[in-house]
Parts: structure tokens; C-alpha cells; sequence
């Protein structure tokens, strides 16, 4: 089975994460993908395989004859979608010969257009998949898991030298908690790559430093005839911290090391509001700016409006794994290599986002990141190629011949 075959059947299987959730995984449906996946290891011949009680699952090939001392390499990509429009079943599109133009979205009204997303003319003659346009497809990051299972049966029916391969596919990514129960003995990898990036060629390991921010507001309700110098109106200060922002550091507005704040969300009302954010900066003294930034905002409109009518809450969730990286760079040069062995151009990119890598990474996994293929992820315009899914299974194929020594 090709990975764009296994694509459509893994993103009729809804799996978005719920940040508001405080279970582990943090929706039970992960667990009906999990167990599918572990089914379809099994049937490729590959017997170690678990599936743990918080939905992270772990599968390992042992080295062929003669490779037994080469190093572990480890594959990961994450089971769950954005919640964002997922909220009924994904009814994927395939679309043969795409001819680079406007396409309509099933009968959603959307319009996938080069306009948009400038790539779409280079992906002119490929067979490209979308969702009918009314949900995510859900590549982010179903396109991993079908290009690694995809890689494993290689591996298994081409009997291709390789050393020990550990593959591992985690709940909860897309809020931040992917990498929080991983076993890193359960996996046993000496070093990984999620595939969990764009473009087919991407090689990344220069993550954001993250973390998320919340004000909450209390304010004075009274009658509005009666307010004079006594009401503070809760969403009227909301609209105020959101104001002493810079207006041009959103992610509409940046690109490339840029780093933003972005309103996530916001609730409120006369008497109670709440803004939530996340920060971003891929250089760590200016995201330890960003987050002087808002605590000064908070003192600020507590200066004005009064003492605790403003709450900060900033929680930190990964940083730039450049740091762990620069030490083992061959993951990179190889990277490259196995990029070039496979007929793609090598695409050294920062990212935009971070991955399970991040944390990995300083946990003592170094654990850069590959493209999958796919494009415009966590909204109903994602999009990926059949030939750009491949690209990245012959990728990741010459990685293991490279630290197989083959």
C-alpha cells in the first residue's frame, strides 16, 4: 500500500486533541487510531509493538544480519488533528492531474487557489488531495504516520539492510503535550526524526521558543446610568492590552526567524473577559523579551484600573531545539545526503511551530524534523500530493540505508 492510499484511510479516523481536556491521551479517540495502527504493524510481520495506557504507541524492526551494531534511528509522528474544524467526518478528495488552478472544495463555497498558497502551480500535473473544503484533512500529521508505516513495510517485504528502527506515534501534539509521557526507554532510539513537517525536502531543527500567555480581566459591572468613575468595563480593557501590543507581530505579518504574539481566543463581557495568546521567537533573549513585554502590560492596567483587576498567567512549553542539535549536526548532514540519494532538494528551514522533536530533543532524543509533503495545515485549505508523500518515503528510506552503512 502506498502512503497516499494509507492517508485516506487514516484521516477518516477523527482525532482532535481538546486542550480543555485534563485526561491522558486528551480525547479517547486517539485510541481507535493507535490500536488500527498497531493491527497493520502486526500484519506487516512486525511483532513488537505496544500500544500503552496513554495512547503512545511503540514499535521496533530489529537489525538485519550484520547490522546489529549499527545505531538505533528512530521515526516519530503524532496521532492527533487541531480541533478546529474537525468537528464532523473528514470526507478526503482526491484530485488526478491537478492543473495548478482554482479548485473548488466539494460544495463548501471554499476555493483552493494559487492566489492563496503561490506553491499550488508548482504542484501542477500531481494527484492532489484535499477535504471537501468544510473540515482540516488532517495530513497534519496523518501524512507522518502514513509515510513511516509505509517505510516499515519496506523494510519488512524488500528485505533492505537496515539497522534497529524504533518507531513511535504520540497523542496530544497539537497541545503541547506529545512529548510529556514518552517512554524514552520503551523506545530506545539513540536518535529520531519526527516527520512532521511541509514541503517534501524540509530539514529542520530550529524551532520557536514557545509558551502560552493568559490575562484574565475582572471588572466593575453597575447600572450604565449610575457608572460614572465606577465601572470598569472588562472587555473594553481587553480590547486595551490587545492595543499596546505591536500591531505588526502576528503570524500574518512575519515570516522566517520573525518571531509574533497571537491572540489565540478571547471571551468576556462588562464584568469578566479573557485573552489567550501564544508567544513565539526563535532566539531566546527575544522571546524573554516578548514575555517583559506583556508582564509590563499587566502592571500597567493594574496601575490604571486598579490592584488584581488584571491576571498574567505565562506557561512555557518548548524551546529552540537548535541547542541540542548543533551537537550532533550529522543528522542534518546526513539528512541532506539522504535528500540528494532520493532525488529531492534538501530545504533547511527554520520552523515555524514546533514538534514533539522540540522536547525530545532536550530530554536527551536529538530529534529534528522532516516534510511529509503536505501544505496550509489546521484549517479546511490543507493540502498534499500523492508524489510529494512518496518523496518523503524515499527520504526517510535513504536515512536508514545512510546509518546502515549502506
Amino acid at each position: 500500500m502506498n502512503p497516499a492510499e494509507r492517508l485516506l484511510k487514516y484521516v477518516i479516523i477523527r482525532t482532535p486533541s481538546d486542550e480543555h481536556s485534563e485526561t491522558v491521551p486528551s480525547s479517547s479517540c486517539q485510541f481507535e487510531l493507535a490500536q488500527h495502527l498497531s493491527r497493520e504493524l502486526f500484519t506487516m510481520g512486525i511483532t513488537d509493538v505496544k500500544v500503552d495506557t496513554k495512547c503512545y504507541l511503540y514499535a521496533h524492526i530489529p537489525p538485519s544480519p550484520g547490522c546489529e551494531d549499527r545505531p538505533c534511528l528512530g521515526f516519530i509522528a503524532h496521532l492527533d488533528t487541531v480541533s478546529d474544524f474537525c468537528d464532523r467526518r473528514v470526507s478526503p478528495e482526491v484530485h488526478e492531474d491537478y492543473d495548478g488552478r482554482d479548485l473548488p472544495l466539494g460544495s463548501s463555497g471554499r476555493i483552493l487557489s494559487p492566489e492563496m498558497f503561490p506553491h499550488l502551480k508548482d504542484l501542477k500535473d500531481r494527484t492532489l488531495i484535499t477535504s471537501d473544503g468544510t473540515t482540516i484533512l488532517g495530513a497534519d500529521d496523518k501524512a507522518g504516520i502514513a509515510e513511516i508505516m509505509t517505510l516499515a513495510e519496506q523494510l519488512i517485504s524488500e528485505n533492505i539492510p537496515h539497522g534497529p528502527v524504533s518507531i513511535a506515534f504520540t497523542p496530544d501534539e497539537e497541545i503541547g503535550m506529545g512529548a510529556s509521557h514518552f517512554d524514552l526507554g520503551e523506545f530506545g532510539a539513540d536518535f529520531a526524526y519526527t516527520l512532521d513537517g511541509d514541503t517534501e525536502g524540509e530539514i529542520q531543527y530550529e524551532n520557536f521558543n514557545a509558551a502560552k500567555a493568559v490575562f484574565e480581566i475582572r471588572g466593575v459591572n453597575v447600572h450604565p446610568g449610575s457608572a460614572k468613575d465606577i465601572m470598569v468595563n472588562a472587555s473594553l480593557v481587553a480590547m486595551e492590552i490587545n492595543a499596546l501590543l505591536p500591531a505588526h507581530e502576528t503570524p500574518r505579518d512575519t515570516e522566517g526567524y520573525d518571531g509574533f504574539y497571537h491572540l489565540t481566543d478571547m471571551k468576556g463581557d462588562t464584568g469578566s473577559a479573557e485573552l489567550r495568546y501564544i508567544i513565539r521567537d526563535h532566539d531566546a533573549e527575544k522571546f524573554e523579551e516578548r514575555k517583559k513585554t506583556l508582564q509590563n502590560i499587566e502592571k500597567s492596567m493594574n496601575e490604571k484600573w486598579g490592584q488584581d483587576t488584571v491576571k498574567l498567567t505565562i506557561t512555557d512549553q518548548y524551546r529552540n531545539m537548535s541547542e541540542v542539535i548543533s551537537g550532533c549536526m550529522h543528522l542534518i548532514e546526513n539528512a541532506k545526503k539522504a535528500c540528494e540519494n532520493a532525488g529531492v532538494t534538501p530545504l533547511i528551514l527554520p520552523i515555524r511551530g514546533g514538534t514533539d522533536g522540540a522536547q525530545l530533543s532536550f530530554r536527551g532524543l536529538p530529534c529534528p524534523n522532516l516534510g511529509t509533503g503536505g501544505h496550509g495545515y489546521h484549517g479546511p485549505y490543507e493540502h498534499i500530493t500523492a508524489e510529494g508523500m512518496e518523496a518523503a518515503c524515499r527520504v526517510a528510506l535513504e536515512l536508514v540505508k545512510i546509518y546502515a552503512g549502506s
